[in-house]
């Protein structure tokens, strides 16, 4: 009866609960001035590494639960590796920005951690919450992915073949909202009591917070101008593994590929606090876009 009292309307489709009960804080992401700073383009290349990084290890613990869970009848009718699966793509896009060693480049702040340690705990022990992270993640990637990928490639000045942004290709959707509409079927088809409804609820809250909080502890990195422990270079200087050359106004022309000029160039030499709006605009635009198109 309590549960009644608190979603009344806990008859309605999974999907459709979903969305509102994250309506709150999609509104609040929307209206943010940092969100509207990324979709104007400003964002440096340093924030991109970081939170392409970070989406690394929350992908990783993901899609590690996803397989351990997959042919649980709380899991498997959403179970859509080759349609949805980051990992791989993640992987690609680190080799592109760090190099062959990028696993021992990368940084994991404690917030991500916190992170990886909620998706392997609901995956061990309450695997009917992992729809939870696995819509509010996938479907707003997918569905905000084309649109960031364009601003990404312009302010980053990522070639035009893709290269660094993988992560928002999806191959084997060939129609992102038929898509949509049979991922959203699937889920509303799971068998699952008022209680268990209301639990995958807060579970999609709380991947918010801890969204959140991931992209605030990059903004701690960025002000300590580190990466992985070490020092990061100055914004204007770009930084590849035979030239060092620095330029005040972007690359200047050279001999040196287009991938050597993109590959290590930031683009706004900018203060910590605008970093931290670019790094947590970032995460903001992830979502919200992506949940506005839900």
């Amino acid at each position: 009866t309590s549960v009644l009292l608190l979603f009344p309307s806990m008859s309605k489709d999974l999907s459709e609960l979903m969305k509102e009960a994250t309506k709150e804080v999609h509104e609040q992401a929307e209206n943010t001035p940092f969100m509207k700073n990324f979709q104007k383009g400003q964002v440096s290349l340093h924030e991109f590494k970081l939170v392409t990084a970070s989406l690394y290890f929350i992908y990783s613990a993901l899609e590690e639960e996803i397989e351990r869970n997959k042919n649980k009848p709380v899991y498997a009718p959403v179970y859509f590796p080759a349609e949805l699966h980051r990992k791989a793509a993640l992987e690609e896009d680190l080799k592109y920005f760090y190099g062959s060693n990028w696993r021992e480049e990368i940084p994991c702040p404690e917030a991500t951690q916190k992170y990886v340690e909620r998706l392997h705990y609901v995956g061990k022990n309450h695997p009917e919450l992992l729809v939870a992270h696995a819509y509010t993640r996938y479907l707003g990637d997918l569905s905000g992915g084309q649109v960031l990928k364009k601003i990404a490639q312009k302010a980053l000045q990522l070639p035009s073949t893709g290269e660094g942004l993988a992560f928002f290709t999806f191959d084997g959707v060939s129609n992102a909202t038929k898509f949509k509409q049979l991922y959203r079927s699937r889920m509303n088809a799971l068998e699952m009591d008022h209680a268990t409804k209301k639990r995958v609820l807060e579970e999609a809250k709380k991947a918010f917070l801890l969204n959140i909080q991931v992209f605030e502890a990059l903004q701690e990195l960025v002000s300590k101008g580190q990466e992985n422990g070490h020092p990061v270079q100055p914004k204007a200087e770009l930084r590849t593994r035979n030239v060092n050359r620095s330029y005040e106004h972007g690359p200047a022309p050279g001999k040196e590929s287009d991938r050597s000029k993109r590959k290590h160039t930031d683009i706004m030499p900018i203060t910590p606090l605008v970093r931290w709006i670019v790094a947590l605009g970032f995460l903001a635009t992830t979502v919200a876009v992506g949940l506005f198109a839900m």
